[in-house]
């Protein structure tokens, strides 16, 4: 997956600036796409300058113009192709799970704080994806919404996003919790 396929789908709610563009990767998109917002700025340009995405700009009396920008015919179809590919296995890339894999061999203190942080931001990250769930839902519950809500792309995405937090935060108290009954344990080596 290339970014620009990100910033196609981001777009399917509307038309957005690139300020609002970043906010809504921020909300929607981080938990399984990363980017900069000046790497955003650069991929709507790109794709503007290749029809995937037409822009209009918008005057403003109190603020500078603003540019918003919208899917093309040509932005969909490359979404329906993207769509139509073979998807990769995603892989873990993370260097706590590094410093776990080597913890006989490191200070244990420093590697429980370390599981504590993260599960500290694995809590507030599942924080905001039950905001914005409810967001999205509305009055609805969830089997009503699932079954005839509004747009279930970026719902299934934040479930997604939930459950993946919901894990490193239930992998992160494991791995503190067998650290602390190991300390000063005699363990074989």
């Amino acid at each position: 997956m290339a970014l620009r396929h990100a910033v196609l789908a981001a777009l399917l709610d509307g038309e957005l600036s690139g300020y609002q563009l970043a906010k809504a990767f921020d909300a929607g998109m981080a938990n399984f796409w990363h980017a900069l917002p000046q790497q955003l700025y650069s991929e709507l340009a790109k794709l503007e300058r290749e029809g995937l995405v037409a822009g209009r700009e918008v005057v403003q009396e109190t603020r500078p113009n603003k540019r918003l920008f919208t899917v093309t015919e040509a932005g969909f179809a490359e979404l329906h192709r993207f769509a139509g590919a073979p998807s990769k296995p995603s892989f873990i890339r993370d260097d706590l799970m590094v410093k776990v894999a080597a913890a006989d061999s490191i200070e244990a203190a420093e590697l429980i704080g370390q599981l504590e942080e993260r599960a500290a931001i694995a809590t507030a990250k599942i924080e905001l994806f039950e905001a914005l769930l409810r967001k999205m839902r509305g009055e609805l519950d969830e089997a009503e919404f699932l079954a005839r809500g509004g747009r279930i792309g970026p719902y299934l995405t934040c479930l997604r996003g939930r459950q993946f937090e919901q894990g490193n935060l239930d992998w992160c108290i494991r791995a503190a919790s067998v650290l602390r009954a190991r300390e000063g344990a005699d363990v074989q080596r």
